[in-house]
């Protein structure tokens, strides 16, 4: 195309792709380092999808000494939301996600390969998108929304392929004396690829995770730049890719479809394309059938509810690398207490079919996790986030740290650690009973034994004959079996089996009452170290209020 009519097209332009090129010169890595990126568009929440690939892209780089940047994909700047780089930033930090190059906020970045802003590379994706126009590769389509509409009905009708490529794109035969006419009479445009394709040429690529993969040819004349000046994503990420020297797409398998317009655009760009590696979606059993985890019915997809309900990001981190590789599992139960970034991660054990998310799998994972850490940080760690999701109980935790630290140690120490909590949402209604400010005197669980008569027997001789609060476990427990034998009970559970109608019940109904009495609750940690927590007073106080 001619060179003025071209400048018309896209005036103002500093530089040529010769500039570009010897500025993003090539990275100085090991010949097997990793350049990845995570690429989202600022125009909604992070998903666990997103944090899957992202999880799979970081741990990649890392192990072979690469680079993972963050590039901000905003072309479609009518769906952007306020402050959304920022919210990626800061939801992918929550989890331990940094980047050795991208921005730190809308204004600052680091890195020698920016902007890493796609909004502000306009002027780069122009020049290129020049480039094509130069050399016949490209052209402006004057196409109304319109003309669009009747080509795809045409097709639609005569059955053909939907899309503008061949004798439908129409602007793709004007001749220079015509475009020139356009311009003129100052008719919007868009600057479309030329394709050379041919829809029935096949073209073979050897995806990372999915394998060998084979498409027809793409021939579609892609759009490359709006009527805005801004590229399509198309265009940008394959220019970017290129100028950032990235080596491998790590991305969902939504995109499988596009990647023979991509691989197309890299071929007629004379780029070398990356190694792609597309990831399978996380999926969910809903009855009979498995279907995709959507951000319509599905909460848990959202990272935030993560962050509402408490539960740790390692969890998450952990359950995320279960999901990533086949042999993850095996290499953790042999080394449990090792950080997960020690295990190697390949492209040829993430599964090529959907992952089925469990979420009963990750909440035991999560117990697993707040089983293995002292009370004091569960304490700290479900402090922290009362304080963010439920500032009520926050303040109770704060004035009886000392109780709660003391609760949540119960069991805690010992060969079989108990595993009640799955996140930090459910410490305090499990420990409720503890506090005086939560104690409701109702609501009794009471099992066998459920005469008032009988149960206000059983707690008085208890505390007025045989409770000290300096007896040791082993003397309170044979206390409350001499009492059991003298309230008519059985001490003996082999001897209640073998006589049951001897008894009026057993040592375990005489101490259910207790631990009711005390906590409401029929099944409690130990009953003996709440007992010591509690305190005689309010012990005397909860037997009281029994009524």
């Amino acid at each position: 195309m001619d060179k003025e009519l071209v400048e018309r097209l896209l005036p103002g332009l500093k530089h040529d792709v010769n500039y570009y090129e010897n500025l993003y010169s090539k990275r100085t890595l090991d010949e097997n380092a990793i350049v990845t990126r995570y690429a989202p568009s600022p125009t909604g929440f992070v998903h666990l999808g997103n944090l899957f690939q992202l999880y799979i892209a970081r741990k990649m780089a890392l192990q072979t000494k690469g680079i993972l940047y963050l590039r901000i994909e905003d072309t479609d700047q009518e769906r952007l939301v306020e402050n959304g780089i920022v919210k990626i930033i800061e939801a992918v930090k929550q989890f331990g996600f940094t980047f050795d190059e991208g921005p730190i906020n809308e204004k600052e970045e680091v890195g020698k390969y920016g902007p890493y802003i796609q909004s502000k590379r306009k002027e780069i994706y122009q020049t290129y998108a020049k480039d094509l126009l130069l050399k016949g590769l490209a052209y402006p389509d004057f196409t109304t929304k319109e003309e669009v509409d009747a080509i795809r009905k045409e097709q639609e009708l005569s059955k053909r392929r939907i899309g503008y490529y061949g004798k439908w794109a129409r602007s793709r035969f004007l001749s220079e004396e015509q475009i020139k006419a356009n311009l003129d009479a100052k008719k919007p445009f868009i600057i479309r690829l030329k394709n050379q394709g041919d829809f029935n040429r096949k073209i073979t690529v050897v995806d990372a995770i999915k394998g060998k993969l084979t498409f027809p040819e793409d021939d579609i004349d892609q759009v490359l730049i709006k009527n805005d000046g801004l590229p399509t994503y198309h265009f940008a990420h394959v220019i970017d890719d290129h100028l950032m020297h990235t080596t491998h797409v790590i991305r969902g398998d939504e995109w499988l479809s596009s990647l023979p317009i991509h691989l197309n655009l890299f071929k007629t760009l004379n780029f070398e394309p990356p190694i792609y590696a597309h990831i399978s979606p996380l999926s969910k059993k809903e009855g009979n059938s498995i279907r995709k985890l959507s951000k319509r019915k599905d909460p848990e997809l959202a990272v935030s509810y993560y962050h509402e309900m408490g539960i740790p990001n390692q969890t998450v981190m952990l359950y995320l690398a279960t999901i990533a590789n086949s042999n993850f599992e095996e290499w953790y139960l042999a080394h449990e207490n090792e950080n997960i970034d020690n295990f190697i991660l390949s492209f040829n054990k993430v599964g090529t079919t959907p992952a089925l998310f469990d979420m009963e799998k990750l909440l035991n994972l999560s117990k697993n996790i707040l089983s293995n850490i002292t009370a004091l940080e569960l304490y700290e760690q479900t402090l922290t986030w009362a304080k963010k999701y439920d500032a009520a109980n926050a303040l109770i935790l704060e004035k009886n740290k000392d109780i709660a630290i003391k609760t949540l140690d119960i069991e805690r120490n010992t060969p079989k650690k108990r595993k009640d909590f799955a996140m930090y949402s459910e410490v305090m209604p499990n420990i409720y009973y503890m506090f005086d400010e939560l104690f409701i005197p109702q609501n009794y669980e009471w099992q066998k034994i459920t005469s008032l008569k009988e149960i206000k027997n059983i707690l008085d001789t208890y505390i007025t004959k045989y409770y000290n609060e300096n007896d040791n476990e082993e003397e309170w427990f044979n206390k409350i079996k001499n009492m059991t034998e003298a309230l008519g009970y059985a001490s003996n559970m082999k001897e209640y089996k073998n006589n049951p109608l001897k008894y009026k019940g057993n040592v375990a109904d005489v101490s259910t009452v207790i631990r009711v009495a005390l906590t409401t609750k029929s099944k409690t940690p130990n009953l003996y170290d709440i007992m010591q927590i509690l305190g005689k007073e309010k012990i005397e106080k909860r037997f009281k209020s029994v009524k």
